[in-house]
C-alpha cells in the first residue's frame, strides 16, 4: 500500500483511504517523517478495515451497462415518488428532480432548489434512500449542515442516524 502525505497547515493528523487504496495522511507541517510513520503503523488494524470497506464500495460502482440503466430505471420510477411523499409532509418543494450516475455523493441541492439524486442509491434500503431524499429536502430551507438543519430532519425523521449509518455500513449481503 501506498501512503501518501499531504501536509498543511493543521493541528493533528488524519488518516483515510482513497479510491486507489492508498492510505493518505493529513498531517502539520511540523510532523517529522518518522512521527508520521509511527501514526500510520499504530492505525494499521483501522486502516486495514477501512480498505475492505472501500473495496465493498467501489464495487458497488463497477456495473455492467445493463445493471446500471436497471438502476437509472428504478431510480427514475421510486425516488421522485420518495420526493413528493416528503416534499407535501415538510412543505418543501423543489424546482426540478434529476436522477444523475454521480459517484462522489447520493444527493445534492442547487441554489436554486433543484434536487439530484444518484442512481448508485438504489442499491441501498428504501430507508437510507428516504433519508437522503428528507436530507436534500431540507436543504431547500437550510442551504447548510447547520444545527437548525439537522433539527428539521430530525423532526420528519426521528431515527434519521440510524438510516445515515446504513448509507455507510450497507454491504448488499444478507
Amino acid at each position: 500500500m501506498i501512503v501518501r502525505v499531504i501536509r498543511s497547515d493543521r493541528k493533528t493528523m488524519s488518516l483515510s483511504v482513497d479510491d486507489e487504496l492508498n492510505a493518505i495522511v493529513r498531517a502539520p507541517y511540523g510532523m517529522t517523517e518518522e512521527q508520521i510513520k509511527l501514526f500510520v503503523e499504530k492505525n494499521e488494524n483501522w486502516l486495514s478495515k477501512a480498505c475492505e470497506k472501500k473495496k465493498q464500495q467501489l464495487e458497488k460502482f463497477n456495473l455492467t451497462d445493463e445493471q446500471l440503466n436497471l438502476l437509472i430505471v428504478s431510480a427514475r420510477q421510486i425516488i421522485p415518488q420518495r420526493v413528493e411523499y416528503y416534499s407535501s409532509l415538510m412543505n418543501l418543494y423543489p424546482t426540478s428532480v434529476k436522477i444523475t450516475k454521480a459517484k462522489k455523493q447520493f444527493g445534492s441541492c442547487s441554489g436554486k432548489n433543484s434536487l439530484c439524486f444518484s442512481c448508485y442509491l438504489m442499491q441501498y434500503p428504501i430507508e437510507a434512500i428516504d433519508y437522503v431524499v428528507v436530507h436534500e429536502l431540507a436543504h431547500i430551507k437550510h442551504h447548510n449542515h447547520s444545527k437548525n438543519f439537522y433539527d428539521l430532519i430530525h423532526h420528519y425523521m426521528p431515527d434519521y442516524k440510524k438510516r445515515e449509518k446504513l448509507l455507510k455500513n450497507y454491504t448488499g449481503e444478507s
